[in-house]
């Protein structure tokens, strides 16, 4: 068996390997090269060294070698390649590439790539043009700018290696339901500090601390699996934020105490906990507001009334 530190590895652990160190493919996961013809055992072999290498040029050459074995009808290089495309690695990050190789994938009985179409949905049969004829993959954008800084990135900087694979993947789904990977990673911190197995005394399970309530309301089946948790917490933030009108304040709020209470208290519950909670991600993230989509959900009751007090204040002051 080799021994393979790269980037998809982590990933990998979230689609249930979560036992394995963030660095090694699990025995059951490499034992598909050994159902490989030669010429395509070596170029999986030869693209798992490269991810090693943890660039960007590197990772562009592994999707090609991923790309030249699913030509080959490799189930087990079209599930990698999507891998690739899932997180925009070496590649442009591609949802719908990646969910149409996770099918190509799994309709050969790939078991990693059934898991990943749990994430990321079948909605198309468009694959990438590498895969269909003998062309090199895209190249992935410069992603070297700078982004705005915010307190959580200088968290996010302090934590160890084995947990910043769940940062690439919050980023990742927050990005495909369209909300700001920042405030998912605020959550995260105050939720689990990125502790997959964390569960609390109300059971709240896994990064997110789904409550079985929530987890069953977005159709979260296992709540330690960290892309189905983290794509079900990101799922419940965005209706909060689309209920409670890009307040994120109330949304942080009701993400700890539930809507209902906030809309019992016209505002921030009076509660220790949620008050502190709510300190603590505002601190995190920095940002009062965050854009939303109000074909979601109606929005709370108290949004007329805040509008009202807000109007009535300004009256007075002019």
């Amino acid at each position: 068996m080799m021994n393979t530190k790269g980037y998809i590895t982590s990933i990998l652990l979230a689609v249930g390997c979560a036992s394995a160190p963030a660095w090694a493919f699990t025995s059951s996961q490499l034992e598909t090269f050994d159902n490989e013809p030669p010429l395509v055992r070596g170029m999986l072999e030869r693209a798992s060294l490269l991810l090693d290498e943890d660039e960007e040029e590197a990772a562009w050459k592994a999707a090609d070698l991923y790309c030249q074995a699913s030509r080959y009808g490799s189930a087990e290089g079209a599930y990698r390649l999507g891998m690739l495309y899932a997180v925009g690695r070496g590649v442009p990050a591609n949802r719908d590439y990646a969910a149409n190789l996770f099918g190509i994938a799994s309709a050969h009985g790939h078991a990693e790539a059934q898991k990943m179409l749990e994430t990321v949905a079948l909605t198309t049969q468009q694959a990438p043009a590498c895969v269909l004829s003998e062309v090199s993959p895209e190249k992935s954008p410069d992603t070297t700018a700078p982004r705005q800084s915010a307190a959580i990135d200088a968290y996010i900087a302090t934590l160890p290696r084995h947990k910043r694979w769940v940062v690439e993947l919050a980023d990742k789904i927050a990005s495909w339901h369209q909300v700001d990977s920042k405030l998912v990673l605020s959550i995260i911190t105050a939720e689990s500090n990125f502790t997959i197995a964390a569960q609390s005394n109300k059971d709240a399970q896994g990064l997110m601390q789904l409550i079985p309530a929530t987890a069953e309301r977005f159709n979260v089946k296992n709540a330690y699996n960290a892309s189905q948790n983290i794509k079900g917490g990101v799922k419940y933030l965005r209706w909060l934020l689309s209920y409670f009108r890009g307040d994120v304040a109330l949304a942080v709020a009701a993400y700890n105490a539930g809507e209902r209470t906030v809309d019992r208290y016209h505002g921030i519950p009076p509660y220790k906990e949620t008050k502190a909670y709510v300190k603590k991600v505002m601190g995190l993230y920095q940002s009062p507001y965050h854009v939303f989509d109000a074909s979601i959900t109606a929005p709370s009751p108290i949004i007329s009334t805040l509008k009202t007090q807000s109007k009535a204040k300004k009256a007075r002051v002019l």
